[in-house]
């Protein structure tokens, strides 16, 4: 897959609009009763980059970012201001935030997920893209050492074990995230009078599944 481990201007994205997106096929019947389905397993987020604009400075930053990514080929990190840490927004990541999985005695590389949790109904959503030195693990409430008991592959988001958990070994982990994007244009339309009189630019952002 053609992407760059670089992460979008935090200073940019920060202000910018967008969100979680679903696929639902809904059909009525001659009742009225309604068949609902999801050919998506996975949300999708999107985001318009260009309301993080706040200068003409900035938009030359975002020109050569876009450029850089040759357009739409290449893809990247986003820090999505609302929604970047395995715990509340306001809150420091702590080991025991997520639980990621349970020991077998044989594995050892687990996904890391983040659960949302409405109710009785739940969320795991795959973190292919935590922040290098963010992730904290822990197996059954006991913290370990990056580096020494496991490591994170932060292009990927499996986090692999030195010694395999044992079977029945809650394993959970706390972490800071980036979502992997591209942008959804190969242009960018700007105009330094529009922008001036507060028109910001157009700049669509999709995640890409990794």
């Amino acid at each position: 897959m053609t992407f760059h481990e670089i992460r979008f201007p935090a200073s940019l994205s920060f202000g910018s609009v967008g969100g979680p997106e679903r696929r639902t096929d809904v059909v009525t019947l001659a009742s009225g009763h309604e068949e609902r389905n999801t050919p998506w397993a996975h949300s999708r987020r999107r985001y318009d980059a260009g309301m993080g604009m706040r200068s003409l400075d900035d938009l030359s930053a975002l020109i050569a970012f876009f450029e850089a990514r040759r357009g739409q080929l290449f893809g990247f990190r986003w820090k999505d201001w609302s929604d970047f840490k395995s715990c509340k927004p306001s809150g420091t990541p702590h080991n025991g935030d997520q639980l990621i999985a349970t020991g077998d005695g044989v594995t050892q590389s687990f996904q890391l997920i983040k659960s949302y949790r409405s109710g009785d109904s739940s969320y795991a959503r795959l973190i292919t893209k935590p922040v290098s030195g963010s992730v904290r693990a822990a197996i059954q409430g006991a913290e370990l050492s990056e580096g020494t008991d496991y490591t994170v592959d932060t292009a990927t988001g499996q986090i692999t074990f030195s010694v395999p958990p044992e079977a029945g070994a809650a394993i959970s982990a706390g972490y800071e995230f980036d979502v992997p994007v591209r942008f959804d244009s190969d242009r960018i339309l700007t105009s330094v009078a529009s922008f001036q009189a507060g028109t910001a630019p157009d700049v669509p952002v999709v995640e890409v599944r990794i």
